[in-house]
């Protein structure tokens, strides 16, 4: 099955709350979609804990594979399997883009990794999974400084400050200084569930 690229204001919904940033749609339904969203039954404790590791895939847009074996290498660190998932996660290529204001979303992140305009350690990377180790630089390619979309993304001010994250604003560049730690990760995962998903 391939990436979903439909309304995100769709999955939103699904999820009930909204994951992806502020969304005036999800604001005027924030309930399920469907003829019976208003509706729904309850949920079992396996749907429960399904739904939070959709969510979770859907908010890093991570494909199910990808995920399970994020997972996987999360359980051989030897701590706390569902903070070392978030942690992996969050040191993927295309999410440090995003949340060093690169891009405006980790989906508009995944397209400029992909197109070539990103580098890691001086080096163009292409590959939005790429795990950033702790030390690495990763920056905008001198060519593409000037793309629209990073300009705008940049120009905002509205990116926040992560305390793994130190970003260089004359040079365009970040380091990546430490996985961060669970308290500090700002979405509403609840990764004990999606443990006890793979624990079954």
């Amino acid at each position: 099955m391939g990436r979903y690229i439909g309304p995100k204001t769709r999955i939103a919904r699904k999820f009930g709350e909204a994951i992806f940033g502020i969304d005036r749609a999800f604001e005027k339904k924030n309930y399920p979609p469907g003829q019976h969203g208003r509706n729904r039954k309850k949920v079992s404790e396996y749907g429960t804990q399904l739904k939070e590791k959709q969510k979770a895939k859907a908010i890093y847009g991570v494909q199910e594979k990808q995920f399970r074996n994020t997972f996987a290498r999360a359980e051989r660190m030897g701590g706390i399997a569902g903070e070392d998932l978030l942690r992996l996660l969050e040191s993927r290529l295309d999410n440090v883009v995003y949340r060093l204001g690169i891009a405006p979303t980790r989906a508009a992140a995944r397209q400029l990794v992909s197109h070539r305009h990103i580098t890691v350690n001086g080096a163009v990377t292409n590959i939005p999974s790429y795990q950033v180790k702790i030390g690495d630089v990763v920056g905008v390619r001198e060519k593409s400084k000037s793309l629209e979309v990073i300009t705008e993304s940049l120009g905002t001010g509205a990116r926040s400050r992560y305390s793994w994250l130190e970003w260089d604003a004359a040079a365009m560049c970040g380091k990546f200084l430490q996985r961060p730690e669970r308290a500090d990760i700002p979405e509403n995962i609840r990764e004990n569930l999606i443990v006890e998903l793979y624990s079954k």
